[in-house]
């Protein structure tokens, strides 16, 4: 049940009704191998057949209809065996099929269904025991209710008389396979092709690219494309200066790793520029840069809140450090390159005549 009435928990023995209450009309029907009577007992084979046979199990059971929710039942103890040659379950299984709601009186009214299984071990007709539930009411009334017995017909598997063989079993039946169950596979099948197409292609490409000649961008031209996507003040709002700090250094300690060979992504502050001693960079760009940095930190990690004044500066600072550093690795390839031109060049050698003269 699903907690719509309380089912009481005592098991009892009833060996009498000590209130019966009357049978009403009822018709039976036979549905599915089934016989129901309304609102009375019925008997019903777990596996549906046409007719019972030895060892097959059954639900011996009962409805009780229109069933107060206050109302509490008592359902007697099961025997096991049931009865001669028919064993059971002797646990009662009770649910709800039905809820009537009746809003006069908020209450509601159930229609209960409960039965317990029985297996008949022995061919025959057997005149099952009544059933009785007992039907406590709110004001303290008790009920026996008993309901109408059943009769059952067991059979064994017919022999065949005219010659006394057994039969063996009879082979699984085997259907056609139908366009409706190679669907999923061919599905399936076609969907793994085009995967595994598609995983052929992209390490070709792959392996395309990477024999080709790869095109790098030069390191200035990478940092001042990152720092051009930080013009403009709306990142100098207190709650974004920790993303516009962090941009911007990023920029440039990547710049400074291609720049000068300096492992600035896994340094601190203070070994970046430790790193960065002794380099071409003027003095004066080499203290701006540190105090940049320095800045940076505390936004990033002490919740410092800088004040527009140096926000405005930050990006001014990185764009010069990027453009003059990378001027003075030009110039000194030019000058490179110009020392190499100037360089004289050892004069070739020429062989004079005397050595062809003939002895």
């Amino acid at each position: 049940m699903k907690g719509y009435c309380l089912i009481s928990a005592l098991l009892l023995t009833v060996a009498s009704a000590s209130a019966q209450e009357g049978w009403r009309d009822t018709t039976a029907a036979e549905t599915g191998g089934r016989v129901i009577l309304k609102e009375g007992s019925f008997i019903q084979p777990v596996t549906p057949r046409d007719s019972i046979l030895v060892a097959d199990r059954l639900l011996y059971g009962f409805e009780l209809d229109n069933v107060p929710d206050s109302t509490v039942l008592a359902f007697p103890q099961v025997a096991n065996p049931f009865m001669q040659d028919v064993l059971s379950l002797p646990v009662w299984k009770v649910d709800t099929v039905k809820v009537q709601k009746i809003r006069a009186t908020n209450s509601r009214l159930l229609n209960i269904r409960a039965s317990i299984a029985i297996q008949p071990f022995e061919e025959g007709t057997y005149e099952l025991p009544p059933l009785f539930v007992q039907r406590i009411h709110t004001d303290g009334t008790v009920d026996t209710i008993q309901f109408r017995q059943q009769t059952i017909e067991v059979f064994t598997m017919p022999v065949d008389t005219a010659t006394y063989v057994p039969h063996d079993l009879r082979g699984q039946i085997k259907y056609p396979v139908t366009f409706a169950e190679i669907l999923p596979w061919l599905m399936g099948f076609w969907a793994l092709a085009l995967l595994v197409a598609g995983l052929v292609a992209w390490i070709i490409s792959r392996r395309r690219n990477a024999d080709g000649p790869a095109f790098k961008e030069p390191a200035h031209i990478t940092a001042l494309r990152k720092l051009d996507k930080y013009r403009g003040d709306k990142f100098w709002v207190p709650e974004k200066q920790k993303q516009f700090y962090s941009g911007v250094t990023d920029a440039l300690r990547e710049y400074i790793v291609a720049r000068y060979g300096v492992g600035a992504m896994e340094m601190t502050t203070a070994e970046i520029f430790e790193g960065l001693r002794g380099t071409d960079i003027p003095a004066d760009l080499y203290m701006e840069m540190k105090d940049l940095f320095e800045r940076a930190d505390f936004v990033k990690f002490a919740k410092y809140i800088a004040t527009p004044e140096d926000n405005a500066t930050v990006l001014p600072q990185a764009v010069r450090f990027v453009t003059s550093t990378y001027q003075t690795e030009v110039e000194e390839e030019a000058a490179a390159e110009t020392q190499e031109q100037e360089e004289p060049k050892p004069a070739p050698h020429v062989e004079k005549d005397e050595d062809y003269m003939p002895r």
